[in-house]
């Protein structure tokens, strides 16, 4: 019997943070469908938001709210600026190095941002902040890892959450329990015919969530990113970060005429992207930085330079065809401002979970800020509520049985987006 006082399912920002916030004395297991670096997190390119100043509360909130159409929730909002700056300090004090100009940070400007407030690491945001919580995760005796087993189930008993069925790359499934367990499994671009996400994502932990009747909210608010790289090809799309935009970049018609504000709010932006494609007869506009971004592109985009050279294009000197892909869910499964679930001892936090903050539009770079806050508002939670019990006597899990109900509810999570499974999931 293996059994934890705490299991994360996923290895994003939100799940290495969390364990990370948890107490020493915590026996804590990771589980991830991957490996480590196989999640979004370490795709992030942009940055992370934060209040730059008692003066930025209010814009900062209003630009968030703006973005979402004014379905947040403005308390967890509150939270999360409130939060950033303590944030910053601990990704600071884990390791993380974010790029300066002069004395103090560099701060970048992203589409519906009043103001630069995004921190960025060159264009590998994601990777420095995740590659450093691994790092730390890795020193830590009370933390244990496993790859490539995926969540098939929870363990739920009398109201309460005792744990997680994983099944290995073998086939194998096993009862994992668990006196807290956080569901942290990111989102749901692998049903989609395009994403910028990880294939393997596919909303298992919603999936789960579903089949035991824990509450979800705002399944059918899936975000389009307006740019990612077109090539044309299968496969996931490469995102061609809104910070270029926010730094000059502009988007023109097949005439190289420009047609539309480059920093709308992304859904406004993606509407003027289709239609223009539809007007152009292209599967594509393009995006030029040459004469419109300041210094060196090639060193504050390093990462995006490479990829784009690779597919045959110069970010310094050429138009860029770019198109929208889907990118984010703001929807999830419903948890608090501490990041609890409707089931006891169940928490969820990062793109799996959804406490509101985003409403129905997320604003460019509060990602990672809002996965890294309320994960560590979960973690906080365990280590003040902790209580050990023996772990309920469940069965060995059924293969067939567990297929079968897994199937029913990932039609009931298809139906719920929106999207027809015989054309966009995989």
């Amino acid at each position: 019997m293996r059994n934890y006082d705490v299991i994360i399912i996923g290895t994003g920002v939100a799940g290495l943070f969390a364990a990370l916030s948890l107490s020493n004395d915590k026996q804590i297991l990771i589980v991830t469908k991957g490996t480590l670096e196989d999640n979004d997190s370490f795709l992030a390119q942009g940055g992370i938001c934060v209040q730059r100043d008692e003066t930025d509360f209010e814009p900062f909130m209003e630009d968030t709210l703006r973005a979402g159409h004014y379905e947040n929730n403005e308390a967890a909002v509150a939270i999360m600026i409130n939060s950033s700056q303590k944030i910053i300090d601990d990704l600071i004090g884990l390791g993380v190095t974010f790029d300066k100009k002069g004395d103090g940070f560099s701060y970048t400007k992203e589409g519906a941002h009043s103001r630069a407030r995004i921190l960025h690491c060159k264009d590998m945001t994601g990777k420095e902040i995740n590659s450093k919580l691994i790092a730390r995760i890795k020193e830590r005796k009370n933390v244990s890892i496993l790859e490539n087993n995926t969540l098939v189930d929870l363990l739920v008993a009398g109201d309460r959450c005792h744990g997680a069925v994983l099944r290995d790359h073998s086939g194998a499934l096993s009862n994992v329990y668990a006196q807290n367990t956080l569901l942290a499994t990111g989102g749901i671009g692998g049903l989609f015919s395009k994403s910028t996400n990880f294939a393997h994502l596919t909303g298992d932990a919603i999936v789960v969530a579903l089949k035991h009747g824990i509450r979800v909210k705002d399944m059918n608010y899936v975000q389009i990113h307006p740019t990612s790289l077109y090539t044309g090809r299968p496969g996931r799309a490469f995102l061609m970060s809104e910070s270029l935009r926010g730094e000059g970049a502009i988007l023109v018609d097949k005439d190289g005429n420009r047609f539309a504000d480059e920093l709308l709010p992304r859904d406004l932006l993606t509407k003027a992207i289709y239609a223009q494609m539809e007007k152009d007869r292209l599967p594509y506009v393009r995006m030029l930085l040459k004469g419109h971004v300041e210094g060196s592109i090639a060193e504050r985009f390093p990462g995006i330079h490479a990829h784009c050279l690779q597919e045959g294009y110069d970010l310094t000197e050429d138009y860029i065809p770019v198109v929208p892909a889907q990118h984010y869910f703001m929807g999830g499964i419903e948890v608090d401002m501490r990041s609890k679930t409707s089931l006891t001892n169940l928490y969820a936090a990062g793109e799996t979970s959804c406490n509101g903050v985003h409403g129905k539009n997320r604003l460019a770079s509060n990602s990672l800020l809002e996965s890294l806050v309320f994960s560590k508002r979960a973690a906080q939670a365990i280590n003040a509520e902790f209580e050990r019990a023996l772990p309920y006597p469940f069965p060995e899990p059924d293969v067939r049985s567990i297929a079968d109900s897994l199937n029913e509810a990932r039609k009931i999570l298809l139906e719920k987006i929106g999207i027809e499974e015989e054309v966009h999931a995989k």
